[in-house]
């Protein structure tokens, strides 16, 4: 085993500091490896410290393993916040493009959040239930509905569900890859105004503004 300050040289940092590091590291692994393939031996190897010492931050593996989460939801969150020079259009367009890069580039960590075996815990699915949420209320907020419009509730239903079928979809695609990115692109985008349109033609249309 290797020893923590081999090759790395050690930095003192404040408590924060050091924390905030452990979870960068294992965010930075989880980009490349499943979330139980993280070794607690080599982010305390990376971090120039003892083991032992990364548990005086976290009580347990999987307190460790659900802040990694949280940060690569948070990420998730910042990456893919709409654009709003844009028309209401173009921005989602730009939203969804934005999307697929980034679990394109973060498999691992997009899977361990939704299928992995982390996602049958009841603090990882709050985690990805308060994203959707945060994501169909961006969606909602964009499109400057009254709270008294009848049609909004449906809408709000809708979008959720669009949220699971965009989720759904990009899994398989990257597993697979039956389409092109802009085939994939393009379903998705138009999918929700699609879905706008069996509730409502006027805010189908809204969703359609250049």
């Amino acid at each position: 085993m290797s020893r923590p300050d081999s090759g790395v040289k050690r930095v003192r940092l404040s408590p924060d500091e050091r924390r905030k590091q452990l979870i960068e590291l294992g965010v930075e692994m989880l980009r490349e490896r499943d979330l139980e393939d993280i070794s607690v031996n080599d982010i305390a190897a990376q971090a120039g410290i003892s083991r032992g010492l990364l548990f005086h931050y976290f009580p347990s593996v999987q307190d460790f393993q659900v802040e990694i989460l949280k940060r690569a939801n948070s990420e998730f969150l910042e990456t893919t916040a709409p654009d709003e020079s844009l028309g209401i259009f173009d921005m989602l367009r730009d939203a969804i493009e934005r999307y697929i890069d980034y679990v394109s580039q973060n498999g691992a960590a997009y899977h361990a959040l939704l299928r992995g075996p982390a996602s049958s815990r009841p603090e990882t699915a709050e985690l990805v239930a308060s994203a959707r949420q945060a994501t169909a209320d961006r969606i909602l907020a964009q499109l400057n509905i009254p709270l008294d419009n009848p049609d909004l509730p449906g809408l709000a239903l809708a979008v959720r569900g669009w949220i699971a079928f965009v989720e759904e979809v990009v899994l398989t695609w990257l597993r697979d890859k039956p389409v092109s990115r802009e085939a994939l692109v393009d379903m998705l985008v138009q999918s929700l105004p699609a879905l706008g349109l069996a509730l409502s033609p006027a805010l189908a249309a809204l969703l359609m503004q250049p």
